[in-house]
């Protein structure tokens, strides 16, 4: 008689819209389940079960519970994933911890590198994972950059990185706690920033930069609404990041060589489709003469991988990432180390801006 394999249980602490994301990535994980999905308000949890269920039904129907301390008292929970605003997370992560929950949280992962220092503190401690939730980091097509980066040619040495993220927000964002200087006082630079020093982070195996510059170019309801920097690596590697509320939507980053460079065009949400891909470029000039003529030798290399709402898609193997984890008691600290990393480059950069542009010198410290 063949068993079930055992599902790595969640809850969910708060019903913010990207929780709906990743009701269905945990649905698609293979390995997860939504037991239960918290709200300060029962209602408000009981209608976000109902339209998910409408939508990616799970054969135990979720229950909803009018606390968060309620979903954390729960023993059938073994992962918590928390979309909660910046500015509340860290009492949660705490709290979850405690409770003996693993706990995926959302980006910024909080309001300064001390707070998220305490946080991972506090899971190992309690012998829990802790990881942020970057979606891009689980996909295949990561795996597949960092092969082509590492060949040799197709980059060679790697001199310059640049990276964008960016759309326009409508007219009320004003009322959006993106604008929130008490929820989200980061603006976009905690909300898409993250994403762009990740990428660069990520580029650069986790190398710490020794400095950075960087201003804020508008502000929202005075939290930064544009804003770019440039980061700088002991190795002479340098890197540019640009995030907007104010600029069309764009997702775009480049790693130049030089022998080549690498364009991903998609690289937070990936375009809808079956496939993800980049772009290599390794432009030849030959003048000949008169005749002076630049040729374009790129190709595109591309990973059958769903851009979303599917099994393979990055946001279900976030989900079956950290289930593993979960299911296997094998904890993986350096997700844990990344986090921290990420938020001391955030933390140099907002420091920067706030004495237009200063030069920052970074001493990265680990828990």
């Amino acid at each position: 008689m063949s068993t079930q394999a055992p599902l790595c249980r969640w809850g969910i602490l708060a019903t913010a819209d990207i929780a709906r994301k990743n009701w269905l990535a945990i649905k698609n994980s293979g390995n997860g389940r939504v037991v239960a999905v918290a709200s300060r308000h029962l209602a408000k949890a009981e209608l976000f079960i109902r339209d998910c269920q409408a939508e990616a039904p799970f054969e135990l129907r979720p229950e909803a519970c009018g606390s968060y301390e309620e979903l954390l008292a729960r023993d059938d929970v073994d992962a918590v994933y928390i979309p909660l605003p910046t500015g509340l997370r860290k009492e949660w992560v705490l709290k979850a911890a405690a409770a003996g929950k693993h706990v995926l949280a959302e980006k910024p992962a909080g309001l300064d590198a001390a707070d998220v220092a305490d946080m991972v503190a506090a899971c190992a401690k309690h012998g829990v994972q802790f990881m942020d939730g970057v979606m891009y980091m689980h996909s295949s097509r990561l795996d597949s950059l960092r092969q082509t980066l590492d060949d040799g040619r197709s980059v060679g040495q790697l001199r310059r990185i640049t990276a964008h993220f960016s759309f326009t927000a409508p007219e009320d964002f004003g009322a959006n706690i993106r604008s929130s200087t008490e929820l989200e006082p980061a603006g976009c630079a905690g909300d898409l920033g993250w994403y762009t020093l990740r990428f660069i982070l990520w580029a650069m195996k986790y190398q710490a930069p020794t400095q950075v510059s960087a201003r804020i170019l508008a502000r929202t309801r005075g939290v930064p609404a544009e804003f770019s920097g440039e980061v700088f690596f002991a190795d002479g590697v340098s890197a540019s990041f640009y995030c907007s509320f104010r600029n069309h939507h764009q997702q775009w980053a480049v790693l130049s060589g030089d022998q080549g460079y690498l364009r991903v065009p998609d690289f937070v949400v990936p375009f809808v489709g079956n496939e993800v891909g980049y772009e290599v470029h390794n432009a030849v000039f030959n003048p000949r003469g008169c005749d002076h003529a630049m040729e374009k030798h790129g190709r595109v290399v591309t990973i059958p991988e769903y851009g979303h709402g599917h099994p393979s898609a990055q946001e279900s193997k976030l989900f079956r990432r950290f289930g593993a984890i979960v299911l296997s008691g094998r904890l993986e600290p350096e997700w844990c180390e990344i986090t921290l990393l990420t938020q001391q480059v955030l933390d140099a950069c907002l420091a920067s801006a706030a004495e237009s542009g200063r030069l920052v010198e970074l001493t990265p410290t680990f828990v």
